[in-house]
């Protein structure tokens, strides 16, 4: 061999090597979730905690979607995709996603965010030392019921029935019911628990609402209820019926109020651990986080539609009022 041919098939071998290394460094995050689409701005929060930990999306990750689009049962084997893809980390995006993922894989670590206790949930065996191949973040939304009928009380001081809206479907969605329950009788409420795992069971379960006459509805957080947040508004407002919900998103569609977590900063914090996973730390010596901000949004316009005066003490503690 000529030795100017030699060096062209030298320099070839090792830009493919090159090229071999870069890709094999490359970062492959599957992407679990039982929604059609993400909350506004949950995915760049995300992305900000990853790039805070070194990563870039197209630099040295890239994400893999799966999205179930309302219908949990086909998570397990959108999980079972990303498993067979041997990706490097999978992000659970909510709660039946993180079952989803812990059933399809022991050994890929699972990050999520979880809007209840996972400790209850069984997805870790304590918040301190989670153990096994999962941790992430709690909002912790749907402890939050019971501060929620307060807060309708305070909206509507002569109810007597409040309604729960929640998704049979979803493994969460009895586990904060016997507290919720326990609230409505120390405030004196009829609580009438409806169901919804369809986008035409809301309309039957509204329709339900009216019927049993009740006063007041909270909805429970479940991706489902999220993808049809504007169904959901819509229906609200057909019926007359004051609701309370988890996330702020249904308020600035014309939602009544919301009482929930922050969800970008824990969505950012989510990105910072599937960071630090990638660079070697393990799921089980990550400690679970807990979201401890929250914020209440009121929508004055939507109030006024249904002839409630919003007290101006409640005003007061708005962190964001809707005119």
């Amino acid at each position: 061999m000529k030795r100017r041919d030699f060096i062209t098939v030298l320099v070839g071998a090792t830009t493919w090597a090159s090229s071999g290394y870069a890709q094999e460094r490359r970062h492959v995050i599957g992407f679990l979730m039982g929604l059609s689409d993400a909350l506004p701005g949950t995915l760049p929060a995300f992305y900000q905690g990853l790039k805070e930990t070194g990563f870039v999306e197209g630099k040295n990750i890239s994400t893999e979607f799966r999205r179930a689009d309302g219908d949990y049962h086909r998570l397990p084997s959108l999980a079972t995709e990303l498993v067979a893809r041997n990706v490097s980390v999978i992000y659970a995006y909510d709660v039946p996603s993180a079952f989803a993922a812990k059933a399809a894989t022991t050994t890929i670590p699972i990050v999520f965010a979880v809007g209840a206790d996972p400790v209850k949930l069984g997805l870790v065996e304590s918040l301190s030392r989670p153990n096994g191949n999962l941790t992430g973040v709690a909002i912790l939304l749907g402890s939050l019921g019971p501060k929620q009928l307060e807060l309708l009380r305070e909206l509507l001081p002569n109810s007597n029935k409040v309604a729960l809206l929640l998704n049979p479907s979803n493994p969460n969605a009895q586990i904060d019911t016997p507290e919720i329950q326990a609230a409505a009788d120390a405030l004196g409420e009829r609580l009438e628990v409806v169901t919804a795992s369809t986008e035409s069971e809301l309309e039957t379960s509204f329709t339900t609402l009216v019927r049993q006459g009740v006063h007041a509805l909270v909805v429970k957080p479940d991706p489902l209820f999220i993808s049809q947040r504007e169904r959901l508004v819509t229906l609200a407002a057909h019926h007359a019926i004051p609701a309370i919900y988890s996330h702020r998103v249904y308020v600035d569609l014309g939602g009544l109020i919301s009482y929930g977590g922050t969800v970008l900063d824990a969505f950012r914090r989510v990105g910072t651990y599937t960071g630090r996973i990638l660079k070697g730390e393990k799921p089980a010596d990550l400690p679970v986080q807990q979201s401890i901000k929250f914020e209440l949004v009121i929508n004055l316009k939507t109030a006024k539609v249904l002839g409630l005066t919003v007290p101006q003490e409640l005003l007061a503690r708005a962190d964001d009022v809707i005119e």
